[in-house]
């Protein structure tokens, strides 16, 4: 029986609150599929920041490349110039250890979840494969005469073929797996590729590269939109979507779009993949450090995450029990919405689901 190795990074505001819920399920679900782990944490954060004055330093990013995966629960604190914690860990992730796929499920699990009239579950279930390490967050730029009137910012984004090319293959393969998974009786793969060629040329490399991909796949279909109107279709007809992929900043964007057709960012879920190798995997929404130690964050993004972690580690049936147990939750009422809306504690959120993956009596909110 293989043992995987975890590194947990709580972080700040409410990420050790969604955390502990989202390991409370890993916990339950290790000890009813008979699979082992061992955790270990880091404490790399906004406190530890202001605490030691420590960023995440090489030595850390080379004990990570030695895990099997990462959780990781927010990062941000309000006393920390913005954005520089959360570049030291999560940046210091994505391109210490090359996770070029940034992968965001959409799913829909209940139809009053949803803010789009007449739209349900079977309209809204596809992915979006982010290109992770490249485009306008590769950190090429910087700024002349700052705060003056002559001051001059200047930004580079960066698409190679390398990039490019293998988030398209792995667009490809996640869209054939999804057929798989259907069954004959279900909608063909699709490959939609969102980028702005037609007014950022260099962008055209992106449709050159799924051109000779799709070689590799000749049942899987393609289609081509740019991003403003893919942002308009993903609300009028979510259902054509199956498996998007997009550079670094629009995947950004959509996906949080994507999050809302869901029901929030409650409920959203991301994985920072290396094929192969240590991947990073975490809800999508920030610390809210204003809601922390209060109990009303949804800890659903979290345990989504840990789903996503242990399907990458070959446990497809404990990812599996994840899903559905949290799936009956939400579409039977037990949870009829998300965060402090529920009225639902964090932690009770967590035992919900660790009750429903052991067919017990679900506790009361």
């Amino acid at each position: 029986m293989k043992k995987h190795t975890i590194g947990v990074i709580p972080g700040d505001g409410i990420g050790p609150e969604v955390a502990d819920e989202g390991l409370k399920v890993l916990s339950a679900v290790a000890e009813l599929e008979g699979f082992d782990y061992e955790l270990v944490e880091y404490p790399y954060s906004g406190q530890h920041y202001l605490d030691t004055g420590e960023l995440v330093p090489d030595s850390a990013i080379e004990e990570w490349k030695g895990l099997d995966a990462i959780f990781l629960g927010a990062i941000g604190h309000p006393d920390v110039e913005p954005g520089l914690v959360e570049r030291s860990v999560i940046l210091g992730l994505r391109f210490g250890l090359d996770l070029y796929v940034n992968l965001r499920p959409i799913k829909l699990y209940s139809e009053n979840l949803g803010p789009l009239k007449g739209k349900g579950p079977d309209d809204i279930d596809f992915a979006v494969v982010r290109e992770n390490t490249e485009g306008l967050y590769a950190q090429i730029g910087g700024a002349l005469r700052e705060n003056t009137e002559d001051e001059v910012a200047l930004v580079n984004g960066i698409y190679t073929w390398k990039g490019c090319e293998r988030a398209v293959r792995y667009a490809f393969e996640l869209a054939r797996k999804r057929a798989e998974q259907r069954g004959a009786d279900g909608r063909a793969p699709r490959v939609t590729l969102v980028d702005k060629s037609n007014a950022i040329r260099p962008h055209a490399i992106w449709l050159r590269a799924l051109e000779a991909v799709s070689k590799d796949f000749p049942e899987v279909e393609t289609d081509h939109q740019y991003v403003d109107a893919a942002c308009m279709w993903m609300i009028k007809d979510p259902d054509w979507f199956d498996v998007v992929v997009t550079t670094n900043l629009f995947g950004d964007i959509i996906t949080d779009l994507g999050a809302m057709l869901q029901g929030g960012m409650g409920i959203a879920a991301s994985g920072n993949i290396h094929p192969g190798k240590t991947s990073m995997f975490e809800p999508i929404h920030g610390s809210a450090p204003r809601h922390a130690g209060k109990k009303v964050a949804s800890p659903m993004g979290a345990i989504m995450a840990v789903g996503m972690m242990l399907d990458y580690l070959g446990e497809e049936k404990a990812a599996q029990r994840i899903d559905e147990a949290a799936g009956r939750l939400l579409q039977d009422g037990t949870i009829p919405s998300l965060g402090s809306r529920s009225g639902i504690p964090t932690d009770v959120m967590g035992d919900m689901v660790v009750a429903a993956l052991r067919g017990e009596a679900i506790p009361d909110p």
